[in-house]
């Protein structure tokens, strides 16, 4: 009986704010017997080198991607990229920038916060690693670390989401800005995650119009805050609008310790063939 081939699209290493490092990831993927996974930090590339060379000669294919923050209509959402060209210099180049401005601001985070007595610093957010990229999930780690808060639901409800007292925006990339970064050095753009930006379904297909307009390729449809009604809807509204479907768990590790790679709360299974549709949309073997 040949067993089901399963991936998953959409998972984070310690190179941004995921907890497990590049080879700890590939090795919980391998665990869990998956067939492929994309490793997509978020807006760098830094740990592709260490994945891609520790699992040549391993049982798992590993597709070099990149998750970039970007903005439409004043709305935050987030872009997939797969088979970035990790090496490229130009690439690294524009997503240095996007980390020299992440860091401006998470400075002033860090100022607003120690003006209130709250013991955060950089080096806690960096946890002993200088590369990582920070986002506001590092935040809520030392938030929750240091005894100030319960969970990192209540640290962002509380103190880093939109709207609190410390939370302060990234810089300002453009979605098509984004969508040009990943088509010069990349082969394909997925909108991931689009409930999360809590637009409706309408709003979602104009969303996909206008990326589509810059090159778009898919939709990411299952993901681990969906419910399968939800994916489903998802799934049919990127066949509508001529897109492929993925899926991804959005793994973090400890981060968000319900999650767990490959299926996500516990019930996902992401078949290979939306790998073998994204190979198809980028004229991959």
């Amino acid at each position: 009986m040949m067993t089901e081939r399963l991936a998953d699209m959409h998972v984070h290493s310690d190179a941004s704010d995921g907890s497990f490092t590049p080879r700890e990831v590939a090795d919980l993927a391998i665990e869990a017997q998956l067939s492929a996974m994309a490793l997509t930090d978020h807006d760098t590339v830094d740990g592709l080198t260490e994945i891609m060379e520790y699992t040549a000669d391993k049982a798992i294919e590993v597709i070099p991607g990149v998750e970039l923050s970007a903005y439409y209509k004043n709305r935050e959402v987030h872009i997939l990229g797969y088979y970035m060209d990790y090496t490229n210099e130009g690439l690294r180049r524009e997503l240095d920038a996007m980390k020299k401005a992440r860091l401006e601001r998470n400075l002033r985070m860090i100022d607003l916060m120690q003006a209130d007595g709250l013991p955060v610093t950089l080096e806690k957010l960096l946890h002993g690693n200088p590369d990582s990229v920070i986002t506001r999930a590092h935040f809520a780690r030392v938030l929750v670390e240091e005894g100030i808060c319960r969970d990192k639901n209540q640290a962002f409800a509380k103190y880093i989401g939109i709207g609190c007292k410390y939370y302060l925006p990234k810089a300002n990339m453009p979605a098509e800005k984004a969508m040009n970064i990943i088509a010069e050095y990349g082969k394909a753009a997925y909108l991931a995650h689009p409930l999360l930006y809590h637009f409706g379904y309408a709003q979602i297909e104009e969303l996909l119009d206008y990326l589509k307009g810059y090159g778009l390729k898919g939709l990411e449809a299952y993901h681990s805050s969906n419910n399968r009604y939800e994916s489903e809807k998802l799934s049919a509204i990127a066949r509508k609008h001529g897109l492929k479907v993925s899926g991804g768990t959005d793994f973090h590790g400890v981060v968000k310790p319900n999650i767990k790679i490959g299926v996500g709360r516990g019930t996902m299974r992401i078949p290979y063939s939306f790998v073998e549709e994204l190979k198809s949309c980028c004229q991959m073997n």
